[in-house]
């Protein structure tokens, strides 16, 4: 066993960890685990497939798309690690791969490919009968009748998914038949522009209204430990699903946030996966008198884009500190801090090129506003949802409550104003 060490907080460490973090080229973490990292005072090795701005530190090549292959470059390059950490969803199977190869912990390799494929999940959930929305999987080939009949059967207004995709892109509401179709032609219009091979399915779920939640947890032997409980105001019924405002802690009674953590875990464990974070969404359902955490998507990752900066724990650690202290084993009691936090996320409103983001300042300055981060650079082209990717950028607030914080957010919103030609 490695001896311990103690970080500048006094917070035990294995002295000399060294962690393999596996990070996509196009994601916004990089630098947040990397602080991580240097905090933690871990040695690490960085494996990306592509080029990272990380000031000159050397960067082993990592195939996402050949996890096989990809692998065994990587542990012949690096050597003995004693964790293997995926910075984002494009590098999860192949993190998986080589934590397998390596011997380390890690999630099964099918459990992490059934995290990314959201017709597997409900699938899977299903046979664990856990509280999930009607659902039916098209297949690519079906014929075109297929999407309306599987939207009757799951009832108007549905949802047409694409499986692969995350953060809202390729997700539509439909409301009759005639809009399930062209839901479906345009979702399978954004696959093809993202590259996605032809015969993916397509994913028509029932539509269910009621507020939204989400829950981050670390698993530790399947074990869910809660690092956030997100509420979502604001997220619009449709036709797309932009994520807006997220608040932490969540104001939703006791008994309901009890049973989303439940759910969380049982539909973790239902996947197979056991180990690292997780990143769980939901809508509390209410018909019927009845009120239940209906699952949405899981990811096995923490909270995406910039999102985990909203969040700090005791001793001003970052989730991305609990998330490398997780895979190495420690024990990780994440300590909340007394306030409420929030963060915004700016949408992309029309397509075009982004040409300004004017009123940065003014915004920066409303009271309760303690971070406001632009990540597409000027000039480049921009789509909204359910085509695009990305967010224009990340606000932060704290507060005393829920309220003070998402009227910062909001006045925040209101001083920007974003040039798109």
């Amino acid at each position: 066993m490695r001896p311990e060490a103690k970080d500048a907080r006094g917070t035990a460490s294995p002295a000399g960890a060294r962690v393999l973090l596996l990070v996509p080229a196009r994601t916004y973490r990089a630098a947040d685990f990397l602080t991580a990292a240097d905090r933690l005072g871990l040695d690490l090795v960085v494996g990306s497939d592509g080029a990272l701005p990380l000031g000159g530190r050397p960067v082993v090549h990592a195939d996402p798309a050949d996890p096989r292959g990809s692998a065994g470059r990587l542990v012949a390059a690096t050597g003995p690690v004693d964790a293997v950490v995926a910075a984002d969803t494009p590098m999860l199977v192949l993190a998986a791969t080589v934590a397998a190869r390596m011997g380390l912990a890690h999630n099964p390799v099918d459990a992490v490919i059934a995290a990314t494929d959201k017709a597997r999940q409900r699938r899977r959930w299903a046979g664990a009968g856990l509280p999930q929305p009607r659902f039916q999987v098209v297949p690519a080939a079906a014929p075109a009748e297929s999407v309306p009949e599987a939207a009757v059967r799951v009832g108007y207004p549905c949802v047409v998914k694409a499986v692969s995709l995350s953060a809202s892109q390729g997700i539509l509401r439909a409301d009759d038949p005639a809009g399930a179709v062209a839901a479906a032609g345009r979702v399978r219009q954004v696959l093809a522009t993202a590259g996605r091979p032809g015969t993916e399915p397509l994913l028509i779920e029932e539509y269910l209204p009621g507020q939204e939640l989400s829950i981050d947890g670390l698993l530790r032997d399947g074990d869910l430990t809660v690092t956030a409980a997100f509420d979502k105001p604001g997220t619009p019924p449709g036709p797309t699903f932009e994520e807006t405002v997220l608040i932490t802690p969540s104001r939703l009674p006791g008994h309901v946030r009890s049973a989303a953590v439940r759910t969380a875990g049982q539909a973790a464990r239902a996947l197979g996966l056991t180990y690292g974070p997780i990143h769980a969404e939901m809508r509390i359902d209410d018909r019927g008198g009845r009120v239940r955490p209906a699952l949405l998507e899981l990811a096995a990752r923490s909270i995406g884009g910039l999102c985990s900066r909203a969040l700090r724990f005791g001793g001003g650690q970052s989730l991305e500190e609990l998330v490398l202290a997780n895979a190495l084993g420690r024990p990780v009691t994440p300590r909340h801090p007394a306030r409420t936090s929030g963060v915004l996320m700016l949408p992309v409103e029309r397509p075009g090129v982004l040409r300004a983001v004017q009123g940065r300042s003014e915004a920066a300055a409303v009271p309760g506003i303690t971070g406001l981060t632009i990540t597409i650079p000027l000039g480049q082209p921009v789509r909204p949802l359910p085509e695009g990717d990305r967010y224009l950028g990340f606000v932060f607030a704290e507060g005393d409550s829920h309220q003070q914080v998402e009227r910062a957010l909001g006045a925040a919103r209101d001083r920007l104003h974003v040039v798109i030609g």
